[in-house]
């Protein structure tokens, strides 16, 4: 057939439209049904205001325990010096030629902090820190970053309160203010 006969074409169309209309019907059969709390129990984001917090607090004591025994192969001891992201320092450093990006000098938000932690650490078993241990690793890099102090407790109503030195270095394009 060819594409230079408008009535051939019209009819492969009209054919094509009524087989997906009826095979549409019925679906392709993929996937199941899914249950309003299995939705739920996935849906693990957190706001920068801290909306979808859980329940749970640690401290930056509790924390280290939690990072030498989690995080300290791929962060280093102190979070500095390990093979992959460095986590601490760079303070100052994101205006000059040599930008240090860290959890202390780029990241907006302590609440982002606890939601990366929570959905993707450790590299190689994410998810598998409790909410409790999650927080106090948050607060262990807050305070290896001189954020807050060791004993300051990390919890849904306190995370959200912690000022990160660049909240204010991000840029917003859209007409509503960032969240505070």
């Amino acid at each position: 057939m060819s594409m230079r006969n408008p009535r051939a074409l019209a009819a492969l169309l009209a054919l094509g439209s009524i087989a997906a209309v009826a095979t549409g019907a019925e679906g392709p059969g993929l996937g199941v049904p899914v249950s309003p709390e299995k939705i739920a129990a996935a849906d693990i984001s957190i706001a920068p205001d801290g909306r979808g917090l859980p329940a749970g607090s640690g401290n930056a004591v509790a924390g280290e325990k939690v990072y030498l025994a989690r995080c300290i192969a791929c962060h280093g001891e102190k979070g500095q010096d390990g093979p992959n992201d460095r986590l601490v320092g760079g303070h100052g450093s994101l205006a000059t030629d040599s930008p240090v990006k860290t959890v202390g000098s780029f990241w907006p938000y302590a609440t982002t902090v606890f939601d990366y932690v929570r959905r993707a650490m450790p590299y190689t078993e994410p998810r598998t820190l409790t909410d409790a241990d999650t927080y106090a690793v948050t607060a262990y890099l807050l305070f290896l970053n001189g954020i807050i102090g060791q004993k300051d407790v990390m919890n849904a109503t306190t995370l959200p309160k912690v000022k990160m030195p660049n909240r204010d270095g991000f840029v917003w394009t859209s007409d509503a203010p960032p969240p505070r």
